[in-house]
């Protein structure tokens, strides 16, 4: 049985041509202006309400905040410090808080910061004026006596972590500030580096907290080989880019988990423009977890 042939698709006529790619065009400058509208609408729209501190708890907070390069392409230290200064925190890990290359200085006018925010770099850097190791950065109140470490990370481009065991009013804490790699392999071995450092260490309440670059959930997650000491690592607030917010590569992660609660993004006009990343904030129970984990080491 022979097949009919096949009947030649007829285009359209070039008059209908014009008209489909009019439309088109109408349609793609309609979507552009309505995108543009609600970007203008985010920026002029207020902060939401920022949840009551719980009694005797810690306000702690992470940013990555871009080098100070704002979407709009200002390089502005200033206006980092007031975003800063609008967090309320008590601990702040800062991404990208010196400069790339060259002479790795700090970005931040430090009696500035002091002034605004009433917070300081802890002595990471061991270069004059600088902030912290390859960009990673802790600010905490003056006089806060911390052991640090830092902590090279592995992986195709260079990145790092800073380890600061912290004496606070409530107990000691463990800080873990991180910025891991662009590629899911290297983040992997990122996650596998920094529990082997934990390992390491005395057991102490602990926080781990950066830009991790992490988005994809459950078991395409690269995150997921720590969940097995910091629970669900499947998403949070969602903190980039900040004109449209769908991606949570910030994260605050806590052991025990109990350690911290509302996690939440930082959405003030402010802080919209002045990076592409939202600074994520956090409440800090260490008072309340301090006697669980002394019970564990007596039973130890």
């Amino acid at each position: 049985m022979t097949s009919s042939p096949a009947v030649p698709r007829r285009l359209p006529r070039a008059p209908d041509r014009l008209r489909m790619a009019e439309q088109l065009r109408v349609t793609g400058a309609g979507m552009r202006q309505l995108l543009a509208e609600f970007r203008d609408a985010r920026r002029r729209s207020p902060a939401p309400p920022r949840m009551a501190r719980a009694e005797g708890a810690l306000r702690i907070a992470s940013w990555n905040l871009h080098k100070c390069v704002g979407t709009d392409g200002r390089f502005d230290p200033h206006r980092s410090i007031a975003v800063i200064a609008e967090l309320d925190a008590d601990l702040i890990a800062l991404q990208e808080a010196d400069r790339r290359f060259g002479r790795r200085i700090g970005l931040l006018d430090t009696r500035l910061l002091e002034e605004k925010a009433g917070l300081v770099p802890l002595p990471i850097s061991d270069i004059a004026g600088g902030h912290g190791w390859h960009g990673n950065a802790i600010l905490a109140r003056p006089g806060t006596r911390a052991r640090l470490r830092r902590l090279a990370l592995p992986g195709a481009e260079p990145r790092g972590a800073v380890l600061a065991d912290l004496d606070m009013a409530g107990g000691p804490l463990r800080i873990v500030a991180a910025h891991f790699g662009l590629l899911p392999r290297c983040r992997r071995r990122q996650s596998a580096a920094i529990l082997a450092a934990l390992a390491e260490a005395p057991p102490m309440p602990t926080v781990l907290c950066g830009d991790l670059n992490e988005w994809n959930p459950g078991e395409r997650s690269s995150l997921r080989g720590l969940a097995p000491l910091f629970g669900a690592v499947n998403g949070g607030p969602a903190s980039f880019p900040t004109r449209m917010p769908v991606l949570p590569l910030d994260r605050i992660l806590a052991w025990p988990q109990a350690l911290v609660s509302d996690v939440e993004v930082h959405d003030s006009p402010l802080a919209r423009i002045a990076s592409d990343h939202l600074p994520l904030t956090a409440c800090l129970h260490l008072a309340a977890v301090a006697p669980g984990l002394a019970g564990s080491r007596a039973a130890a």
